[in-house]
């Protein structure tokens, strides 16, 4: 057994390290979920998440009384991972998160643990797990015999590689990973610069400390056949508003449709109201008329007018094809994704429709996004995006995090995505040519503004504090 002083001695001796590891998993979990952490050792760490309800599992007997007198609003169960079971815990009730925090390499059976865990989540729990980088094994052993790193027991060889493959026998689905602590003790300003900055870089970054991923579980049953809103935002698009009714097809158990019309110079709001008062079809269309200005600003307002499950953005210059849109209904609903969106750069396109330039601008932009924000995105740009209406409003809660940045509303949506742990899909849809009216795109003072929300991104998602 573990004597709780210490432990707690040996994590002030290295507070830098126990602080780094505290601002990632703030970094990743949202307050005010409920939380389960296997291996919580005292309970600082799940109490600094601030869980609505919190439950640790600890095999030692002293640290379990201990963390419970420690944070009487957490419940501590004294038992090992190994057990764990619905019975042992006492929760009916499924997790959001399920923190494994240096604990998975001492586990007798990783696989089990990760395969019981399955009967504490739903659709949306997600499963954060960090542990040491076996690089540095040598240097940690070295560190226990001279007292500066508490004795451990015997411990597993895992490298990232063997960890995704466990998870993916167990069922889970790991849909971001990174690395951090360059430097685990405090060396004035070189610690900052090393671990906020330099072990975000690809290469350094496989020297640090902590490795972490984050998972989802995979075999859970299909929710139910949703009902749709597609968001049009439409300005200066009056030929094209017929066109979108006529061509989108009935999505998912119903179809409400949002025509959201912001300062045209031709007459699309006469047009919205005639072609929605003629209707006649399966789709129930409707016209709104935005206050403020800007792309983003007409997406949000049809988002807190939609009443559908799902929502989605379709462009009204229908340069992406309303009958493409049951592919991305379809990854949303049978869990292949939690946010779809739609990518222009896989089949050929014209230059009429994409400009050289353009594309390779897009290519660029898309591949410095994906590092940022540690999933796979090849078309940043694409507007046609799809996304769970309450996942829309957990992304809108947590909006103050980047602040009002986002003159389009791409990436409010993908930055806020990325920091919910959505797993982020993308379908491939062929790019057509405008056939009614003319771009409004500023490619130089857009350029300006891409290059602003990539320092957003490196701030707020990758070089964090």
């Amino acid at each position: 057994m573990v004597n709780p002083l210490s432990l707690e001695r040996f994590q002030q001796r290295n507070s830098t390290y126990y602080s780094d590891l505290r601002r990632l998993h703030r970094q990743l979990v949202a307050p005010g979920l409920r939380v389960l952490q296997i291996g919580c050792g005292l309970g600082d760490l799940l109490a600094d998440l601030e869980p609505s309800c919190g439950v640790g599992l600890e095999a030692d007997p002293r640290l379990a009384a201990a963390a419970q007198a420690r944070h009487s609003g957490l419940r501590i169960v004294c038992g090992a991972a190994e057990d764990i079971s619905p019975a042992l815990l006492g929760e009916p009730e499924p997790f959001d998160v399920i923190v494994l925090s240096n604990s998975l390499n001492t586990l007798a059976d990783v696989q089990a643990v990760l395969e019981r865990l399955a009967a504490f989540c739903h659709s949306r729990t997600r499963l954060l797990i960090s542990f040491h980088n076996w690089l540095w094994q040598p240097l940690l052993k070295a560190a226990e015999a001279l007292g500066q790193r508490r004795p451990q027991p015997p411990e597993s060889w895992l490298t990232p590689g063997d960890v995704t493959n466990l998870l993916d026998l167990a069922g889970w689905e790991v849909l971001k990973s990174g690395q951090r602590c360059l430097l685990p003790r405090r060396i004035p300003l070189l610690t900052t610069l090393a671990n906020r900055w330099l072990s975000q870089l690809p290469l350094l970054g496989r020297l640090g400390l902590t490795h972490w991923l984050v998972a989802r579980p995979t075999a859970l049953a299909k929710p139910p056949l949703p009902s749709v809103s597609v968001v049009i935002p439409a300005r200066n698009e009056a030929g094209n508003i017929a066109k979108a009714l006529e061509r989108l097809p009935r999505l998912g158990r119903s179809t409400e449709v949002l025509f959201v019309e912001g300062h045209s110079t031709d007459d699309t709001w006469q047009t919205i109201q005639r072609v929605c008062a003629d209707y006649r079809g399966p789709l129930t269309p409707r016209a709104l008329r935005q206050s403020g200005r800007g792309k983003a600003d007409a997406v949000w307002l049809g988002f807190e007018q939609a009443t559908g499950e799902v929502l989605v953005i379709l462009d009204a210059d229908l340069t992406v094809r309303p009958e493409d849109l049951p592919r991305f209904i379809a990854a949303l609903a049978e869990g292949r994704g939690e946010f779809v969106n739609g990518c222009r750069l896989v089949y050929p396109r014209s230059h009429a429709a994409m400009p050289l330039l353009n594309t390779a601008a897009n290519r660029f932009f898309a591949a410095v996004f994906a590092w940022l924000l540690r999933q796979r995105i090849k078309d940043t740009l694409c507007g046609t995006k799809v996304i769970w209406k309450a996942d829309y409003e957990r992304l809108k809660a947590g909006r103050a995090f980047f602040g009002d940045f986002d003159p389009f509303g791409d990436f409010d949506l993908l930055f806020g995505a990325s920091k919910l742990n959505l797993k982020i899909v993308e379908v491939p849809v062929r790019y057509q040519e405008r056939s009614y009216g003319s771009s409004n795109i500023a490619h130089v003072k857009e350029g300006l503004i891409l290059a602003r929300l990539c320092l957003v991104a490196a701030t707020k998602l990758r070089f964090t504090p």
